[in-house]
């Protein structure tokens, strides 16, 4: 199957590692963002076939792991009313309460459904108008989207009887906390790519001025500075000696290759200071509405 077959292919799998090992000049820590690339991750291997000197790290965590305790006795709650037909995801049911999860409450004769998308909800709201169907809306950013169009289709539709449970939680924050935390190890982060077309959102506007991170967007490296209330992106390739740029530094408003110290101005289209007619590969960047969105080629 096109698109499936050739990510399966295993000799392709090979040689590309082995590109990459040739390619690595140091060691890597790597934090990927998504749960599903993690699960991919780990279902096949990825982390034990790449080199030994690149190490994942996964993170920053999956929504249902850091969804409350308070939010998680609230769904059980609502999941035990003799009115209510409660869906969710699968991955929610064995996620321990206060007295015991979504499994336990099905077992003692509670309506709890899996769906596989919130929009089986109105499936099941319109078979049964006698009942109040609850969709336990949890995920980041991802998937507000798609919870958004249970409510939108719900309204336009007329269906009274479905709701949602929120508990979305944010990215953002949680990568300005890795990033700015005295222990933090990570040097770079894989961008969820699932939901890119030509411009990704990306998770960088609480970046701390006078910092700078190294993002993988839609196949691109891509090294993102702050200074003061501006943001700028550039391609992670040093335009003077063609080095990475995913450990350079910022230094007075310049990105600092660690290989060959050339300065490059940040503010002044990526111009190399010593050598003005090089300057880095400039990226696009929106600030709409507290996101930003980097269009990548």
């Amino acid at each position: 199957m096109r698109f499936v077959d050739e990510y399966r292919d295993g000799r392709l799998a090979r040689a590309i590692v082995r590109d990459i090992e040739r390619m690595q000049t140091k060691p890597w820590v790597i934090m990927e963002v998504c749960g599903g690339q993690t699960h991919s991750i780990v279902k096949h291997g990825i982390d034990h076939l790449l080199p030994p000197g690149i190490e994942l790290v996964h993170g920053p965590g999956c929504p249902v792991c850091v969804t409350s305790l308070e939010m998680i006795d609230k769904a059980h709650a609502i999941a035990a009313r003799p009115d209510v037909i409660f869906c969710s995801f699968g991955d929610m049911l064995r996620v321990p309460g206060t007295r015991a999860d979504l499994f336990t409450l099905k077992s003692e004769g509670a309506d709890v459904r899996i769906v596989y998308s919130p929009l089986d909800c109105l499936a099941i709201a319109k078979g049964n108008p006698d009942k109040k169907v609850v969709f336990f809306a949890i995920g980041f950013e991802t998937t507000a989207p798609a919870n958004a169009m249970l409510v939108w289709r719900a309204h336009q539709e007329g269906v009274k009887n479905v709701s949602v449970l929120v508990s979305h939680v944010l990215v953002p924050p949680s990568i300005a906390a890795i990033l700015q935390s005295p222990q933090n190890r990570v040097q770079g982060f894989l961008g969820p790519g699932h939901v890119c077309t030509v411009w990704e959102e990306v998770g960088v506007t609480t970046l701390a001025d006078g910092f700078s991170t190294t993002l993988v967007v839609g196949g691109r490296s891509v090294v993102f500075c702050r200074l003061g209330e501006s943001l700028y992106a550039y391609g992670s390739v040093c335009a003077r000696c063609g080095a990475g740029l995913e450990d350079s530094t910022l230094e007075s408003a310049s990105l600092v290759c660690s290989a060959c110290k050339e300065h490059f101005e940040i503010a002044g289209a990526g111009r190399g200071r010593s050598e003005p007619a090089v300057h880095l590969e400039p990226f696009p960047l929106l600030i709409e509405d507290g996101r930003a969105m980097v269009a990548v080629h």
